[in-house]
């Protein structure tokens, strides 16, 4: 039989009972497939050690974090596992060092390198079901790693890339991938299809399925994803290759961030170089910068510098930029209260007008665009965050997405 790899996350393992529920979705498997099973810790469990840690040290050694967040997988996989061997089925648990599954990288943010398949596929070909824990990993010193929060989808897509799975299917409390935030807009249609570069979009521009790592993963490693749910026995949304998917709408999706500062230095002395002066110790700080939009003064001796950045990172942002002693401004303008807004679809490349259709469309709203920035699949402005809810409902009519 073909191999499957199941993965559940929190929302699907939170309590006993959806526990006891996932394990009936198992056993469906399993009457089919060799069925290799990733869990994600129970809802919240993450967050409360997090905390703990946080109460014990805002210096928490991450390699003690990682000891001590993914225990929240060895609970539910355990547990899952038990409860499939109560019922008659040859299951049991396996932590990452177990296997081993090896990671290279920092502590937090580990990547899956290589999974030794030797004791699992011996298990399963023995007609055992296991329950690997998601999200974690060991180093070359045998240590434990974790991969970064949604790690769990990630460990799942290598899994799959290593046991050659014929399927991988992501469980979850949502039914698939949605054109947009089904809470933002009750008319969001669920999609069949959607190719990875798309959703990787999506993933990066704010929806929250799935993780923007787990995406890529998936696209190098070229591994099919079924996102469904785990509440309701409904078809979900394939994320595969683009040529395997037959789509007449020019765009696919429309994401939307809440969490979006805009910082403006007015006044820069201009000079060569003075953008990379800018962002260098941002970057070397692990601040993301985003949109970027540059206003050179008629004189040449001056420019206007906007960019965007997350909000939780505004305040290590204005530190830095105010002990930046190779730059010289006038001012600094924070606003806190903007969202960016992005429309996705492979369709746009080979179709003239979606600038002008998206633009006309929010100017009929009297949405102002204060920032834009464009990829070949992309557009995306940045808007005042109290527009957000009337731009993602036009742009959901222009370009038909109700239907």
């Amino acid at each position: 039989m073909k191999i499957i790899v199941l993965k559940f996350g929190g929302t699907s393992v939170g309590s006993i009972q959806r526990i006891k529920n996932v394990s009936k979705i198992i056993k469906s498997y399993s009457k089919k497939y060799r069925v290799i099973v990733l869990s994600s810790a129970m809802s919240g469990t993450t967050n409360k050690l997090i905390n703990m840690s946080k109460k014990i040290s805002e210096n928490f050694p991450d390699n003690e974090y990682d000891v001590l967040v993914s225990a929240g997988e060895q609970i539910s996989c355990s547990l899952l596992a038990g409860h499939l061997a109560a019922n008659g089925l040859n299951s049991r648990s396996w932590m990452a060092w177990q296997i081993p599954i090896f990671t290279e990288g920092k502590h937090k943010y580990s990547r899956i390198k290589y999974i030794n398949k030797t004791k699992v596929l011996k298990f399963l070909n023995s007609g055992g079901i296991p329950i690997i824990a998601g999200f974690q990993g060991v180093n070359k010193n045998l240590n434990i790693t974790t991969i970064g929060r949604g790690g769990s989808d990630s460990s799942a897509i290598m899994v799959a890339k290593f046991f050659k799975a014929d399927r991988c299917v992501i469980y979850t409390d949502v039914e698939g991938i949605y054109t947009t935030d089904p809470k933002k807009l009750n008319s969001a249609k669920k999609i069949k299809n959607i190719s990875y570069e798309e959703m990787l979009e999506m993933a990066s521009l704010g929806s929250k399925v799935m993780q923007p790592h787990s995406i890529q993963d998936a696209r190098l490693n070229r591994i099919d994803i079924e996102v469904k749910s785990s509440f309701v026995d409904k078809k979900g949304t394939l994320i595969t290759k683009q040529k395997n998917i037959i789509n007449n709408k020019v765009i696919t999706g429309i994401s939307s961030t809440d969490n979006d500062a805009k910082v403006s230095l007015i006044g820069v002395k201009d000079r060569p170089g003075i953008a990379a002066s800018i962002f260098k110790p941002l970057s070397q700080n692990s601040i993301n910068v985003d949109m970027v939009v540059q206003n050179i003064s008629s004189d040449d001796k001056e420019t206007d510098l906007t960019f965007t950045i997350k909000s939780y990172d505004l305040t290590k942002t204005k530190k830095i930029i105010n002990k930046n002693k190779n730059i010289k401004f006038k001012k600094m303008i924070i606003d806190k209260n903007v969202s960016k807004v992005s429309i996705i679809g492979v369709g746009m490349i080979a179709t003239p007008g979606v600038t002008f259709r998206m633009f006309q469309s929010l100017a009929r709203k009297n949405i102002n665009i204060q920032v834009i920035s464009t990829s070949e699949i992309k557009i995306s402005v940045l808007i005042k965050r109290a527009n957000v809810a009337k731009a993602i409902h036009c742009l959901h009519q222009e370009f038909n997405l109700d239907k």
